[in-house]
C-alpha cells in the first residue's frame, strides 16, 4: 500500500472523527433522537460530514497523482452525507448502548473504506490486508489476546475456587474483579509483546498502591492473601503466554 493511499484513508477517518465528535453539539444528538427524520440538525450534521469529506477528496484530487476529478469529489461527499443520514436515523431508533454505538461507528467506517477503494480503483489494499491478517504472527497474537480475556478468567476462577468461598462478600461491583483482571492481562500481554517487561513491574506497583487502602481497612488477612494470589496467578500466566508467543514468533521481529 502506497503512503499516498494510506494518507487518503486516514484523512477520511480524521474528517469523520472531527464531524462526529467535535462538530456535533449535544443538542443536535438529542433533537435527532427526539424528532428522528424530522430533525433539521440531523441534516446539518450530514452536511458537515459531506463538506469535510469533500475537503479531503478535493485535496487528494489536487495533490495525489492519478486521482479522479471533481465529479468524483462531489459524488463521494454526497454518498457519505446520505449514508450518514441513513445510519444515524437508524441509530436514533435504537437504545443508546455501547454495542449500538460501536456498530454505528463500524458502519460509517465501512462506508469510508468503500469510498476509499472506489477512489483508488483497486482492491489491492484488501488483498494486502487479508494476507497480513492470515499471517502466523497476527493469528498467534490474536489468539493470545483472546486467551487472556474470558478463557483465563474461567481458568483462574476455577483454580481459586477452593479459596474464594473463604472470603467474605466485600461489597464490590458485580463482575468488577473479572473485568479488572481482563484489562490487567491485556495490558501485561501488550507490554510483554512490546518487550517492555519493566513496565509490568510499574503496573503491579500501581495496582498495589490502589488496593493497599482497601486491604488495610478491611483488616482481613484472608482477603489480602486471596487478592495477592489472584493477581500473581493472573500476571504470571499472562507473562508466560506472552513470552511463549514471542519465542514462537521469533521475537515478533
Amino acid at each position: 500500500m502506497s503512503p499516498n493511499a494510506l494518507s487518503l484513508l486516514l484523512g477520511l477517518v480524521l474528517a469523520h472523527l472531527v464531524g462526529d465528535f467535535l462538530l456535533q453539539p449535544r443538542h443536535w444528538v438529542e433533537e435527532r433522537v427526539r424528532r428522528r427524520h424530522r430533525s433539521r440538525h440531523l441534516l446539518y450534521h450530514c452536511v458537515v460530514h459531506g463538506g469535510l469529506t469533500a475537503l479531503v477528496l478535493l485535496l487528494a484530487a489536487l495533490l495525489l497523482p492519478g486521482s479522479p476529478g471533481l465529479t468524483a469529489v462531489l459524488a463521494g461527499a454526497v454518498g457519505v452525507a446520505a449514508s450518514h443520514w441513513l445510519i444515524d436515523l437508524i441509530k436514533a431508533r435504537l437504545p443508546g448502548t455501547l454495542r449500538w454505538f460501536l456498530l454505528d461507528q463500524a458502519l460509517h467506517l465501512v462506508v469510508l473504506c468503500a469510498l476509499w477503494l472506489t477512489w483508488l480503483g483497486s482492491l489491492a489494499p484488501l488483498e494486502s490486508l487479508g494476507g497480513w491478517l492470515l499471517s502466523p504472527t497476527v493469528l498467534g497474537v490474536a489468539a493470545a489476546y483472546l486467551l487472556v480475556t474470558r478463557p483465563f478468567s474461567f481458568a483462574i476462577a476455577m483454580g481459586l475456587k477452593r479459596w474464594s468461598s473463604q472470603v467474605e462478600d466485600t461489597g464490590t461491583l458485580a463482575q468488577a474483579g473479572a473485568r479488572i483482571g481482563m484489562l490487567e492481562r491485556l495490558l501485561v500481554l501488550s507490554l510483554v509483546l512490546l518487550d517492555q517487561l519493566t513496565a509490568v513491574g510499574f503496573l503491579l506497583a500501581a495496582k498495589s498502591v490502589l488496593r493497599y487502602g482497601d486491604l488495610r481497612d478491611s483488616r482481613d488477612r484472608r482477603l489480602t492473601e486471596y487478592v495477592l494470589l489472584g493477581t500473581l496467578v493472573s500476571v504470571t500466566s499472562t507473562l508466560v503466554l506472552g513470552l511463549v508467543i514471542r519465542l514462537l514468533m521469533g521475537g515478533l521481529a
